[in-house]
């Protein structure tokens, strides 16, 4: 009879601890999975959502600017969000600081990201020639029209987002870094 009981306290310890191990297993599984997954990825796994993006402070405000919409497109280092009807915001990943209201998860292989850097979305939104506010990490926002977009900056002809682009118009021509943009939005 005792040997019975020690055979059966010993078998369920080997069961508990084959348990744990198991257990540990699989989260040390989760957590390399997890480790894998990009930004990218999760705001593929977001098209759709509203989520808010923190975003570097604009000059003479007491915190960082908090913009929330829609997760449209996603690209390699940029994503659009809608955040008005009819508007929408061209953000650089590199400025996010934090991104609240995602689901769990990342983007199922179904879902493809955009395979175009920041340069080409800047060239696509260059094409139709409509003024655009241009705002940098320092928070400074310049409106005027994207003439160039070269391989790691653009150039844009400065004027009242209000004004067509035309010569006489023209209050200087500024090159940004593509690594010093934060946003490029239509001026309201």
């Amino acid at each position: 009879m005792r040997w019975e009981r020690l055979f059966d306290d010993l078998e369920a310890q080997l069961e508990l601890d084959e348990r744990h191990d198991q257990e540990a297993e699989v989260a040390d599984r989760t957590r390399r999975e997890r480790a894998q997954v990009d930004l990218q990825a999760r705001l593929l796994a977001n098209v759709g959502v509203t989520v808010s993006l923190r975003l570097p402070a604009p000059p003479g405000s007491t915190g960082p600017e908090v913009v929330t919409g829609t997760v449209g497109d996603v690209g390699p280092d940029w994503l659009t969000l809608e955040v008005a009807r009819d508007r929408s915001l061209l953000v650089a990943l590199g400025a996010v600081r934090a991104v609240t209201g995602l689901r769990d998860g990342a983007a199922p292989a179904s879902v493809v990201a955009r395979r175009l850097g920041l340069g080409a979305a800047l060239r696509a939104v260059s094409r139709d020639r409509a003024a655009v506010a241009v705002t940098d990490v320092d928070g400074v926002v310049t409106t005027g029209t994207i003439d160039v977009v070269g391989a790691d900056h653009l150039e844009l002809a400065v004027h009242a987002p209000d004004e067509p682009r035309r010569s006489a118009n023209l209050v200087a021509r500024t090159l940004v870094p593509l690594a010093a943009i934060v946003s490029v939005r239509r001026p309201a």
